[in-house]
């Protein structure tokens, strides 16, 4: 059971890393709006990666509840923290300069934004397991190892736009993209 909540989290790393993908004054104005978000993501995607390290380094069968709610709340915090901070980079980099920048910004604000409440809400859950009850708090965190799992596996098409065509390409030009898209970690 906690091999599930690790290998969700892990997952949700993916979709970190969809960001992560991030001549002539037109390719300059792209590639100056990738730098603006890559500056401001790459410290976010390293607060999701120690967020992630934490719970699996914790997600043993050895490992205490209370320390387990302890360690899961932070970095359900500390996740829902980073990806809100994404989406305000994403909005205060302006305009993506694309074919339907204003829609294709929005609409990753707006996603970005929804993973933030999502694991706002998975940090409310954990906060309310009890974990002098070990049958309770084991399912509990099955519940929340589930949902994480379908978070995980939601879609994630206005990351996927915003990191396509000539946007993806000079995102992937960025050297804090580049240093921020670090492999996922493994899904055991």
């Amino acid at each position: 059971m906690n091999k599930k909540l690790a290998a969700a989290l892990s997952g949700g790393a993916v979709l970190v890393l969809a960001l992560s993908g991030c001549g002539d004054d037109g390719e300059k104005k792209v590639n100056d709006w990738a730098k603006k978000v890559c500056d401001q993501v790459e410290p976010q995607v390293q607060k999701i990666q120690a967020a992630n390290a934490a719970i699996q380094k914790e997600t043993t069968d050895q490992s205490k509840a209370d320390v387990v709610q302890k360690t899961d709340s932070a970095a359900f915090q500390s996740l829902s923290d980073a990806y809100k901070q994404m989406g305000t980079a994403v909005a205060g980099a302006g305009v993506p300069p694309a074919e339907d920048g204003k829609k294709t910004q929005a609409d990753a604000v707006a996603e970005l934004n929804a993973i933030s409440k999502s694991y706002a809400d998975l940090k409310v859950k954990v906060d309310a397991l009890d974990p002098k009850d070990q049958a309770k708090f084991a399912d509990g965190l099955k519940n929340i190892a589930d949902e994480l799992s379908k978070l995980s596996n939601s879609g994630n098409e206005a990351l996927t736009k915003l990191q396509s065509g000539e946007l993806g390409k000079a995102m992937k030009n960025q050297e804090s993209c580049q240093r921020a898209a670090t492999p996922a970690p493994s899904q055991g």
